[in-house]
């Protein structure tokens, strides 16, 4: 596989399966879901997952293959699947890793989706979760014995708090312990968790990946052969493939994927400075504001601060209400990372199966708004918001 220099250039070229037999530029939609087989063609291409030509897209694809090509590169790893959803990938991943009678330390602030499975299905097969606050995770106020794996978020979603990866896989890899991570608010461009020492970094590629919100997609990648294999295998046990058509979608998002990141950062930044000096505006959450309690932390492992904010308003849950009321430009819809900007109240969408006690001990209250800033002018996201604010 070809890894080239810069981040645009692995975005748009890594992964390209082109034949000169057609002269195609762009990677064709396999759009099938069986090869001929036995292929004794000397000249057969060969599936990544088998070491032989292809037999079945649940395995293996050549246009899904062009996006795990795609995205490991971007990753900087030699190995990366890809999934029907962030779901697909996480849970996938997580039980890869674990069997009857194993523990898993997780940090508390999950997306909703993820706690539930890691709080409510696991033990149903005798795994057992340990969740930690953010803070104990970053100061290292944990033991590692016993943890099939340590599970965190770089960036948490919608509280905006940010993992200290440099240090906690110093401490997970000098314990043995695989460290898994969904990067997903940071993007690779952001962010590269393997570069960090992590084991194995998740990405929900409906988010930034696709970055045009007509994706669902996950995507891993691991540090080693082995850990790779053992996640492959669940995924075609369990058969969370990506299709080849929705693969093609994603690897025309993500050719821009640095192109809609640089916009994303400073989108969010303005906005955010915007909302930490308005009247109506009690708590303001983004790492890329200085007196952000994770800053020095954000620019410790991240290399910009993403497109995801979240703040509180005077009302509480009313004066959210009042707000997405009156918002016009930003869509009040669930999901995050594309180019539209979308609002929502996490008590509705990501974490609406979480009970209010736990909400609050994650720092999520009932007014939370999240806000994914696009890539519009950020002058006009500001005004909207703004005028939407008289409301409140």
């Amino acid at each position: 596989m070809v890894h080239y220099g810069g981040f645009n250039t692995r975005a748009v070229h890594s992964g390209e399966l082109r034949d000169s037999r057609f002269g195609n530029v762009v990677t064709p939609i396999f759009e099938t879901t069986t090869f001929l087989h036995p292929n004794d063609d000397n000249a057969a291409y060969i599936d990544a997952t088998r070491g032989s030509p292809y037999l079945y897209t649940r395995w293996g694809n050549p246009t899904i293959q062009a996006l795990e090509e795609k995205y490991s590169a971007l990753e900087n790893s030699n190995h990366a699947l890809a999934f029907s959803s962030g779901m697909g990938a996480i849970t996938s991943t997580v039980l890869s890793l674990t069997s009857s009678g194993s523990r898993i330390l997780s940090l508390n602030e999950l997306y909703g989706q993820a706690h539930g499975f890691f709080s409510e299905e696991l033990p149903r097969y005798q795994i057992r979760t340990d969740f930690v606050p953010i803070d104990e995770i970053n100061s290292l106020n944990f033991k590692l014995k016993d943890y099939a794996a340590v599970y965190v978020e770089s960036i948490t979603n919608p509280t905006m708090k940010v993992t200290d990866l440099v240090e906690l896989s110093k401490f997970c890899n000098e314990n043995n312990t695989p460290l898994v991570v969904d990067a997903t608010f940071a993007s690779p461009y952001n962010q590269k968790p393997l570069d960090l020492g992590c084991s194995v970094v998740i990405h929900s590629g409906t988010k930034y990946l696709s970055g045009h919100s007509d994706v669902t997609l996950g995507m891993v990648a691991a540090s080693s052969a082995e850990l790779h294999n053992r996640i492959l295998r669940m995924r075609t046990t369990l058969g969370p493939t990506m299709d080849p058509l929705q693969s093609y979608l994603a690897l025309r998002g993500i050719k821009t994927l640095g192109l809609r990141m640089e916009k994303h950062n400073r989108v969010a930044l303005e906005v955010a400075k915007f909302l930490s000096q308005h009247k109506k505006v009690t708590g303001t959450f983004y790492p890329g504001l200085p007196d952000s309690k994770y800053h020095n932390i954000a620019k410790k492992v991240l290399t910009g601060f993403g497109g995801m904010l979240s703040f509180e308003v005077t009302g509480g849950l009313d004066g959210a209400k009042r707000l997405l009321k009156h918002i016009k430009i930003a869509s009040v819809a669930a999901s995050l990372g594309g180019v539209d900007s979308l609002v929502s109240l996490p008590l509705e969408t990501s974490h609406a199966n979480i009970q209010r006690a736990e909400r609050l001990k994650m720092g999520i209250n009932d007014g939370l708004v999240r806000f994914s800033c696009g890539i519009e002018d950020p002058e006009d996201l500001i005004l909207d918001i703004e005028s939407a604010l008289a409301f409140v």
